[in-house]
């Protein structure tokens, strides 16, 4: 690829994007009193020198500041894969807090069951709980697994993401061994005395770090997601999950992202058998909502300690957890917009997508390749793809990227800021998909020249 050619045309669409944006620009310049000028500091992650504000979005578009609506394949990294404030999600918020009252009293709710047993009956696991993040929820679980293990130790993959949790901020260095992932802030000790790490797809490496006989868990996704798509070679999970057995390891799946791969996550799709499971964004329909799952002897192993404090000052839990307006948020979600039925619709666009892609790359020669987990597509600038986090890496082209990005959106289409992902929702439609395989098939013939 010609290099000062990509230089300039990502020269090109930045001034665009100022020309076409003063009010967000406008609003990032006056944002003195923000930490990093925006809500959160990784809203700075973002093409082009200000993120663009949202003044409205419903379902699959996003409309600005500045008056520009957008094709949202963003859809809040999975946070609002239900779609921008879906009408039954809406309805169940309006009547809990203006009709009923209340968002949080520390009592429960009877949604909550409801929720309890759909999510059963999606991914398996027989008891569940309730936090507002998945961050949180892995923090969680990561607690009850060290309790009834009795080991120190979590056991992650390189460059996997599973939020801000300290244990999962590592990374195989260059020689093999664990090191903290870089940019790692304030970090409350090493690393490498929390947490063991393994390279997805590789069950040598992961046997090596269980053997050691620490390792109250492995905290993992299905397939590699916030990295870019890394997806599982055959027979990898089933290899984790005799391996957690044999060195007596508990499984998590982490199927925050991986829920694209259809109602029950990866761990329906593939009929994994974790022993915890975690998840968020996605469930609460855009209302922050988190819960973990556990095994029903887990969960009764758990229950019977008296040593353990679950009800108050034992670290696991939330004063918001579970509140009353999360609960009917996610209850909405479930029974009424990220249905079995909406899954299968975004599943046949994802398809789509990967196909308009796919063929507009082989069709300049480009050393690329597309990976798609369900309603979640993603390009990435190798071939073929990534296997491991560290590979997956070492693959980005952040030029390359905030390029294509600014494209795209200069013209109508939002992606993932931290990488090349596309999700589905129940609202996208095939004419959204076709919009952007032709607007992508043009950013890719002015790169050509």
């Amino acid at each position: 690829m010609d290099r000062t050619r990509l230089h300039a045309l990502l020269a090109r669409e930045s001034t665009e994007a100022e020309r076409r944006n003063p009010r967000s620009r406008a609003a990032y310049a006056d944002a003195g009193h923000l930490f990093g000028r925006v809500p959160m500091t990784w809203m700075n992650k973002t093409a082009g020198a200000f993120p663009r504000y949202l003044a409205t979005a419903r379902g699959a578009r996003v409309t600005d500041v500045d008056g520009h609506t957008y094709i949202d394949f963003c859809l809040g990294d999975t946070g609002a894969m239900a779609g921008h404030s879906p009408a039954a999600v809406t309805e169940a918020v309006h009547r809990r807090f203006a009709e009923l009252g209340g968002a949080t009293a520390m009592l429960p709710t009877e949604d909550a069951e409801w929720v309890g047993a759909e999510l059963t009956r999606r991914f398996g696991l027989a008891r569940w709980s309730f936090s507002l993040t998945a961050t949180d929820a892995n923090r969680w679980a990561i607690r009850l697994a060290r309790a009834v293990t009795g080991r120190p130790k979590i056991l992650v993959n390189s460059y996997s993401y599973h939020g801000s949790v300290d244990e999962s901020l590592i990374v195989v260095g260059p020689d093999g061994k664990g090191a903290p992932r870089p940019g790692n802030v304030g970090a409350p000790c090493d690393v490498t005395l929390t947490s063991r790490v393994a390279e997805f797809n590789d069950l040598d490496q992961l046997e090596r770090e269980l053997a050691h006989g620490d390792v109250a868990a492995v905290l993992m996704e299905p397939a590699l997601t916030n990295i870019g798509i890394v997806l599982p070679e055959p027979g990898y999970l089933a290899g984790v999950r005799a391996l957690t057995r044999q060195y007596g390891t508990l499984l998590i799946n982490d199927e925050t992202h991986t829920f694209s791969a259809g109602p029950g996550g990866c761990t329906a799709a593939w009929e994994l058998e974790p022993d915890l499971l975690t998840i968020g964004k996605a469930i609460g329909g855009g209302i922050p909502a988190g819960a973990y799952g556990l095994s029903a002897g887990l969960a009764e192993r758990l229950l019977a300690r008296d040593d353990l404090d679950l009800v108050d000052m034992g670290g696991v839990g939330g004063t918001l957890a579970g509140n009353a307006l999360s609960v009917a948020a996610t209850r909405a979600t479930l029974e009424h917009v990220l249905t079995d039925e909406a899954f299968g619709h975004m599943d046949r666009l994802s398809a789509r997508f990967e196909a308009g892609v796919r063929a507009a790359v082989e069709a300049h020669g480009l050393p690329w390749s597309v990976s798609r987990l369900g309603a979640r597509t993603e390009y990435r600038f190798a071939a073929p793809a990534p296997r491991t986090g560290t590979e997956s890496e070492a693959a980005a082209d952040p030029g390359l990227e905030d390029f294509l990005h600014l494209y795209l959106a200069n013209r109508g289409i939002l992606l993932t800021p931290f990488h090349n992902m596309a999700l589905m929702c129940p609202d996208t439609t095939e004419q959204d998909v076709d919009t952007h395989t032709a607007v992508f098939g043009a950013a890719l013939l002015e790169l050509a020249g």
